[in-house]
């Protein structure tokens, strides 16, 4: 062999020997969790087990608002008048001395009247009659029997037509978002998404925001499906949001892809995580070596809280065994969780070699020459 090449030569299978460093796209996970052997580490490693996960599922969820849902019930399906709708009377009478009905017509429409805040209308010669609470055929009684003291003979006929009061809002995530009028008291959340042609099939894991007052509900729209009892009544007012998910997770190191990746569901696992970023690569990955960051709110080590030594948490998973592929199944991942996929270590020596294998190539097209 040409002397040119030995010095060369002996520096690679000294980088054998003693592992030498050689660029890599990740760390190995020796290297990640060497830090953890020191006491005064400022991270805690759990390997993901089954012995683990009943632990890890009473912990503080991380970066996850909880909001509350409501059952559904039932109403009912008529209409009621409500502060804000419009109702619209018709008087017949055949009282040639009638105080309302003009003799030659013997029926008079009037103007449409606004329900009031106080829930009335006013009549002429009956005053303020009270119609809020009330079905359409109730309310013409009400009107009626007002009407019984100045014109005793007379007929009413009343329409509504729902007001501002007495509708609800769609906002966003479908084809048709606006205002819509409350039919009647049975009017669901699903209802009224299907009233506003459906959710966008471009949202990934859409989720509904109900909006009540000054109270915010949350779920999702596979829930919702999944779940007829949430598909809870809506009250004049309401808003209602579809939205995308807004939660993420993040892949780093050898993984099939490096990015910020959205939820896909609702509870996305850890096993679900490794398929969403495309499975390792296969030729750079140590499949024993899969990490999940994770940061805790310091309120997660206080006394009488379930919850990790500290703040910085990695969760180390090993995918070549039958325990860590189930419990891999069952671990939750938490929104803003980094996935770390570490370098195998066979790569760098598989490098190494490839690298020695070169300059022997070499050496003996040198000496050939």
């Amino acid at each position: 062999m040409p002397r040119l090449f030995r010095p060369l030569l002996t520096m690679l299978l000294c980088c054998v020997l003693a592992s030498c460093s050689l660029p890599r796209g990740a760390a190995l996970q020796s290297e990640v969790l060497k830090a953890d052997e020191d006491v005064n580490a400022d991270f805690a490693v759990y390997p993901v087990t089954r012995a683990l996960l009943p632990s890890v599922l009473e912990w503080p969820r991380v970066n996850d608002v909880h909001l509350g849902w409501i059952t559904t019930s039932h109403g009912s399906v008529g209409q009621v008048i409500r502060p804000g709708d419009l109702v619209t009377l018709t008087i017949w009478d055949s009282d040639p001395n009638s105080l309302i009905v003009p003799v030659e017509g013997r029926q008079i429409t009037l103007e449409p009247m606004v329900v009031s805040p106080a829930g009335s209308i006013f009549l002429p010669y009956a005053g303020n009659v009270r119609v809020a609470g009330r079905s359409p055929q109730a309310a013409r009684e009400v009107v009626q029997n007002a009407l019984t003291a100045v014109a005793d003979s007379a007929q009413v006929q009343l329409s509504m037509e729902e007001g501002r009061g007495n509708s609800v809002d769609l906002v966003g995530g479908v084809q048709n978002a606006g205002t819509f009028p409350m039919p009647d008291n049975n009017y669901t959340v699903l209802s009224l998404i299907a009233a506003g042609g459906g959710v966008d099939t471009s949202l990934v894991n859409p989720q509904i925001r109900l909006q009540r007052g000054s109270q915010i509900y949350g779920t999702s729209m596979n829930r919702l499906y999944a779940e007829p009892n949430l598909d809870t009544l809506l009250r004049n007012g309401d808003q209602v949001v579809v939205k995308e998910d807004d939660r993420y997770f993040l892949s780093v190191g050898a993984a099939g892809e490096e990015a910020l990746h959205p939820f896909t569901k609702d509870v996305v696992s850890a096993m679900d995580a490794v398929s969403i970023i495309g499975g390792l690569n296969d030729t750079r990955a140590d499949p024993k070596g899969i990490l999940i960051l994770r940061e805790y709110p310091a309120s997660a080590l206080s006394a009488g809280v379930r919850g990790p030594r500290k703040q910085r948490v990695v969760f180390s998973m090993d995918l070549t065994s039958a325990d860590g592929l189930f419990s891999a199944r069952n671990f939750p991942v938490m929104p803003k969780d980094l996935v770390y996929v570490t370098e195998s270590p066979i790569t760098t020596t598989q490098t190494v070699f490839g690298l020695v294998g070169s300059v022997f190539g070499l050496a003996r097209q040198a000496t050939t020459n």
